[in-house]
């Protein structure tokens, strides 16, 4: 079985103990992250909450040879899109590509997700053009967060606001995300782990 595989089958049932649930493992030499996730956004105490927990598990069970660095993290404001579960997750919002060499024409995409299977994901451009894009052919690709533009003092669009009381739970400016929401990446790293003596 794949480390990455071994890490998973362990960690699961952690995350979902504390709340959470897996959203990518990565391993990559000597580092090993761990994304998380939750509705509602990930705080930083749950982030060290999960970061010890894992720790734990992973020292007890060993499934990485010799030494690594643990990283545990949220996906932040533009989430990475790796798999299929990732885009179908994402379906609504605007991402963008980047293509392999091999395919023809723009290999750099960019727009609304629309649509996504096992195998391809369509998007909607910005010309309201459709490209639907075989996920194999996808090299890398990433949410894309818009903030919203603050309409100028006293025009009409910012009066309209100001009469509605249009605030978010921190009180922020329209577009501004909370500070222990999902919309700001926090991560937690422990130093290099070892796998303990036989």
């Amino acid at each position: 079985m794949a480390i990455i595989d071994r890490v998973s089958d362990l960690v699961g049932p952690v995350l979902e103990d504390v709340g959470l649930e897996m959203y990518d493992i990565e391993h990559n030499g000597g580092k090993l992250r761990i994304t998380v996730d939750c509705p509602g956004g990930v705080t930083l105490d749950r982030l060290e909450e999960a970061t010890r927990a894992i720790g734990h598990v992973l020292d007890e069970h060993d499934p990485m040879p010799g030494a690594y660095t643990l990283e545990v993290s949220s996906p932040g404001l533009e989430r990475r899109l790796r798999t299929a579960a990732h885009f179908a997750g994402a379906v609504g919002a605007r991402i963008t590509m980047k293509l392999g060499p091999h395919v023809d024409g723009d290999r750099r995409v960019q727009g609304e997700l629309v649509a996504c299977d096992a195998s391809s994901a369509t998007v909607r451009g910005d010309d309201g053009a459709l490209r639907q894009v075989a996920l194999d052919d996808i090299t890398r690709a990433n949410t894309v967060f818009v903030w919203e533009t603050a309409p100028k003092p006293g025009s009409p669009e910012a009066r309209t606001r100001a009469r509605a009381g249009h605030r978010n739970k921190a009180g922020n400016a329209p577009g501004v995300p909370d500070e222990a929401s999902d919309d700001a990446e926090v991560s937690q790293s422990d130093p290099e782990r070892k796998a303990p003596a036989r």
